[in-house]
């Protein structure tokens, strides 16, 4: 043993950069550590995902493998007590030693995945790495909204919606078959229109309709794993009919006060009157003044009293 390290000793008198070498690679021996091919991996919905765990160094042969998801401040077992858990028991399995395959993913899947290797047998016990997995989503045909029939001058605002894609996708609008650059003002060509287009919520803003905003309007939402839009619906732009507006508020009007006359005439002739009130007045007519009756023994039998008074 003396032997060796005298010849080391020698060696690096006249090797100085391999002694270096050797002190350096004494001290890695004894400690475990990790590494991953990649730690931001991203996939498609219902594909396969592999999450790259590898162990670079380590003494011990059959050290303690550990996967945690963590999600939504939550962490939960993925791998332990050497067999998979939770909703991944019969969708994943280890690649190799400590790798981890995620087979038919879907957006739950999308978190952080802790990898933890314990070796008892090394100076250094433990590392840990931590990948990302993002699961895409293909969007769905968004939901749009377009009105039928607008007047010239008027603000309108036509509304385009997609829930299910990830990441959150990005919204165009056509109009014809032709893409609606974000804001008219910008271009030329649409130097007689007067609209905005957010991109991010899908709306599509008319501050003044022209005629030339008539047309077929449909709405596409895209993201990174794909696009899908929505049925095309036409909007009319008419002008406004002010000498018909006018023309139609003089006419009812003119109801209005014939309705109210032929009320007021009906009244006064007594075509209102209740059936009650009529019967009383048939019953009980009016008696001349100065006349006086009297009922005789037989009923309904009336004589004269009574003269005129003069």
């Amino acid at each position: 043993m003396a032997l060796r390290q005298r010849r080391r000793l020698q060696l690096c008198a006249w090797l100085p950069d391999f002694c270096l070498m050797l002190l350096f690679r004494g001290c890695l021996i004894g400690a475990v550590n990790l590494k991953s091919s990649n730690q931001n991996p991203v996939v498609q919905e219902f594909e396969s995902a592999v999450l790259s765990c590898v162990i670079t160094d380590s003494q011990t042969n059959n050290p303690r493998i550990e996967w945690k998801k963590i999600k939504d401040a939550q962490t939960s077992y993925v791998f332990f007590d050497n067999k998979i858990q939770g909703d991944l028991a019969h969708r994943a399995e280890l690649l190799g030693k400590t790798s981890l395959k995620i087979w038919n993913v879907t957006r739950r899947d999308s978190a952080l995945y802790r990898c933890e290797v314990v070796a008892r047998n090394d100076r250094k016990e433990m590392d840990e790495i931590v990948i990302q997995l993002t699961v895409q989503v293909r969007p769905v045909s968004p939901v749009c909204t377009v009105p039928k029939a607008v007047p010239v001058g008027k603000a309108a605002t036509l509304y385009c919606q997609e829930k299910e894609g990830y990441p959150q996708p990005h919204y165009s609008w056509y109009r014809n078959d032709e893409p609606l650059p974000k804001d008219s003002r910008a271009y030329p060509r649409f130097k007689n229109s007067s609209f905005v287009i957010n991109s991010e919520t899908g709306t599509l803003v008319f501050s003044a309709v022209h005629k030339e905003d008539a047309g077929r309007y449909y709405c596409t939402a895209s993201n990174d794993a794909g696009s899908a839009r929505c049925a095309e619906q036409r909007m009319e732009v008419y002008d406004l009919n002010i000498g018909g507006i006018v023309g139609g508020i003089l006419v009812v009007l003119a109801v209005l006060v014939l309705t109210t006359v032929g009320i007021c005439c009906a009244y006064r002739r007594g075509y209102f009157l209740s059936s009650k009130q009529s019967e009383e007045s048939y019953k009980n007519p009016g008696r001349p003044d100065g006349v006086n009756y009297i009922r005789t023994e037989e009923e309904g039998d009336f004589r004269h009293k009574s003269s005129f008074v003069i």
